[in-house]
């Protein structure tokens, strides 16, 4: 993979390569970026999965809960 980067920012780049390892930073970005991505398209594959499943009615936890309290 190559990329184009401005002459200015190149400039910037040289100046800072003993401090700065470009390569290890630019793949580190692009790993964080694709995590990033795939956990967005997991986070809505699990809202659409929300959707589609059926809810229960307002209250039910309420009564659940205290049925079995109840039931000691």
């Amino acid at each position: 993979m190559s990329l184009k980067i401005p002459e200015e920012l190149r400039e910037k780049m040289r100046k800072l390569k003993d401090q700065v390892e470009w390569s290890k930073e630019i793949r580190e970005y692009i790993q964080k970026r694709i995590r990033e991505i795939e956990g967005k398209k997991k986070l809505e594959e699990v809202h659409e999965m929300i959707k589609k499943t059926s809810s229960s009615p307002l209250g039910t936890a309420r009564k659940i809960v205290r049925e079995e309290r109840d039931s000691h």
